[in-house]
């Protein structure tokens, strides 16, 4: 049901069955290796484009987290996802060869989370038994399209943040064993008229602050609450604009409880700047990590939050300023 002026509470707690998360060499490297369900050890994937490499990982996330559910992909009745491509075509190809009913979602970073959201929708009012969503990007694809192809080696500022190679998936279904989806708030465009495509964290936290006080504002909650909250990806520019952005606004909140996705994923001494991002880091890290620790009862409650960036090549080029958006679903083991 609607709640307050942009949430939802789902009464029926729609299950997450079962999450994957496949990656690429960078990841392997990383902090969160041992939560990633597929390694690659090249950006290639074995195709002849990184735009082909890019699909596979978004089906491989898909059938991994089926079979984790000892489901068939037949009994799946809707696949939700996006990536940040022209035209969402890495995911496109891939709704195509897995032969799921396909509704493409667009948030850019954010996509994870509205997937989510729209899944537990159909799932919580008998729109579907069960539904796959998840969100997935490459590095060379990404920066190949938004900024520069590596190859050119174009030197970053420390505002600058890695783009993951990774896909993260769910399965939430109507009735089962898993964390339950209980509510979800859908973000407004934020725009504070940043202009800078290498400082994508500061451009996105108001639009996740928004987001937060929208969520506590209407379901009558604050911070505590939540074991953990967790953004992504804000990198570490951005989730400590965040943090002061919050208290000024009266919410306390402990740097501990609050953490991105985009400063979880890779370790102090990799080159990454400011932190992980991209359609497949707050993905990877739910449907990996976040979930992970929910099934070994170290999170109980956890909000997660998604942020995007809204621009396009276009809309760079054409020098506009970068509308962004968040969203936030709450998950709970048990469902309480």
């Amino acid at each position: 049901m609607l709640k307050g002026k942009q949430s939802w509470t789902f009464a029926n707690k729609p299950v997450i069955l079962s999450g994957a998360a496949v990656g690429g060499p960078f990841e392997a490297n990383g902090l969160l290796a041992d939560d990633f369900d597929l390694l690659h050890k090249d950006l290639w994937l074995e195709e002849d484009s990184y735009e082909k490499a890019h699909k596979v990982l978004l089906e491989e996330a898909c059938n991994k987290a089926v079979q984790k559910a000892n489901m068939e992909l037949e009994n799946v009745q809707f696949m939700l996802a996006g990536d940040l491509i022209n035209q969402m075509t890495p995911t496109n190809f891939a709704a195509e060869a897995l032969g799921i009913p396909y509704i493409g979602v667009f948030g850019a970073c954010s996509t994870s989370m509205e997937g989510l959201a729209l899944a537990s929708f159909l799932v919580n009012y008998g729109g579907a038994q069960y539904c796959l969503t998840g969100a997935s990007s490459h590095n060379t694809a990404v920066e190949k399209q938004f900024r520069y192809p590596t190859e050119y080696g174009g030197q970053k500022p420390p505002t600058a943040q890695w783009t993951v190679t990774g896909a993260g998936v769910g399965l939430i279904g109507n009735v089962g064993v898993g964390p339950h989806v209980t509510a979800a708030t859908i973000g407004k465009v934020i725009n504070m008229g940043l202009t800078d495509p290498f400082n994508m964290g500061g451009a996105m936290a108001p639009a996740a602050v928004d987001t937060l006080k929208a969520h506590f504002k209407d379901l009558g909650r604050d911070p505590s609450y939540y074991d953990l909250i967790v953004t992504g990806d804000l990198g570490e520019i951005g989730r400590q604009v965040s943090i002061d952005l919050l208290r000024e606004g009266g919410f306390s909140i402990t740097e501990q409880q609050y953490q991105d996705a985009g400063l979880l994923i890779y370790k102090k001494d990799q080159p990454v700047l400011a932190g992980g991002s991209g359609a497949g880091c707050s993905a990877t890290v739910f449907y990996g990590h976040l979930l992970n620790e929910m099934k070994k009862g170290n999170i109980k409650r956890l909000l997660m939050v998604a942020t995007g960036a809204l621009l396009s090549p276009l809309s760079f080029q054409q020098k506009e300023s970068i509308p962004c958006i968040a969203h936030a679903v709450s998950i709970e083991m048990g469902g309480n």
